[in-house]
């Protein structure tokens, strides 16, 4: 096993050409992904996640989207790739689960039939009696029951969590590398999406594939991620071990995130304020506006520079340069015990 990343992000850019200028949604982002390993993209609506998550494959629409910086998968570099070279990697060994599969399914088509053509196009020399196999075998795998009989059913006879279990099932026809997961689980009840987050775990060991998260739901990260990458205005704010985020949560943005969820203080109305404007974002630290750590220097100049934590945690913030006092941020959190913490647990 090669010991090069499999996924390798540099400087990664995502501009889109608006009648009022030019609306930058990812603004020079870097990240790895590592053989078998789940990362975490996260950030409120709006942090430009899912713009980088289809960046990566080139399936943001151009023109109006331009993408620039570096995208490595296993050594070979997609930024500069033809559209025929692409198509070798992507839908193959790159594959999309998107957020709503009652958009990304054709409902005039059976399940079967669409299942049936994604294998065909991958493997033309495949019989449509062997695909409609493989097709019933895809649909056991990912647990819809009495997968033979329901092939010939329509979407709209599949209820939402049924709808995303067909998703998966038609992402692992090639048997992908890598998964890149938009919000799979964003519209379901929390049952279903459980059941979801579980199916994926068992489909990332039993096909050994690395996957791309992307979500808002830091909940959901504790239970899948192995690394995080918390984005804000389409820059990075923080990265580290799923553990290190949620047990010395660094950037007051990710302090705020993890604040929001139930049960915590800001629950219920959370995170005052809104983002930049993508076309004219303010000067220094993009969170500035809404940080209640914010000083003169967060304002002025470009996004503070990451600053290592530990070697696979660091933090945009001007509060761990030297000369300034992290503690400011990283003040004790007291619990309902009385015992104190620095962060947030993630069991």
């Amino acid at each position: 096993m090669s010991e090069e990343p499999l996924l390798t992000v540099e400087g990664l850019t995502t501009e889109f050409t608006t009648d009022n200028g030019v609306l930058t949604a990812v603004d020079g982002i870097d990240f790895e992904i590592e053989r078998g390993e789940t990362l975490c993209l996260v950030g409120e609506s709006g942090s430009g996640k899912t713009v980088a998550s289809e960046s990566i494959t080139r399936i943001v629409p151009t023109p109006p989207g331009e993408v620039t910086g570096s995208v490595t998968f296993d050594g070979q570099e997609i930024i500069s790739m033809s559209e025929s070279e692409l198509k070798e990697i992507r839908g193959g060994r790159i594959a999309h689960v998107f957020q709503n599969p009652q958009d990304a399914l054709n409902h005039c088509y059976t399940v079967g039939w669409q299942i049936v053509e994604a294998i065909q196009t991958h493997e033309p020399n495949t019989s449509k009696q062997e695909a409609r196999e493989r097709a019933v075998g895809l649909l056991n795998d990912v647990g819809v029951a009495n997968a033979a009989a329901r092939l010939d059913d329509y979407p709209h006879e599949f209820s939402g969590g049924q709808k995303q279990r067909v998703m998966i099932a038609m992402a692992l026809v090639t048997n992908p590398d890598l998964l890149i997961a938009d919000e799979p689980t964003t519209a379901l009840d929390v049952t279903v999406q459980a059941q979801i987050l579980n199916l994926l775990e068992e489909l990332q060991e039993e096909y050994n594939m690395s996957i791309l998260f992307v979500t808002h739901d830091l909940g959901v990260v504790a239970g899948i991620a192995d690394q995080v990458v918390v984005m804000y205005a389409g820059k990075v704010m923080e990265r580290g071990g799923v553990h290190e985020i949620f047990d010395e949560p660094s950037h007051p943005y990710t302090r705020a995130l993890l604040e929001c969820l139930p049960g915590k203080s800001r629950s219920a109305e959370g995170i005052p304020g809104s983002l930049p404007s993508p076309i004219s974002p303010p000067d220094g630290c993009r969170f500035a506006p809404r940080c209640d750590y914010a000083v003169e220097e967060c304002r002025a100049g470009d996004q503070p520079p990451e600053e290592p934590l530990s070697e696979s945690h660091a933090v945009s913030c001007v509060h761990y340069q030297q000369g300034y006092d992290p503690a400011v941020i990283r003040e004790e959190v007291v619990q309902e015990d009385g015992a104190t913490t620095g962060g947030v647990s993630s069991d």
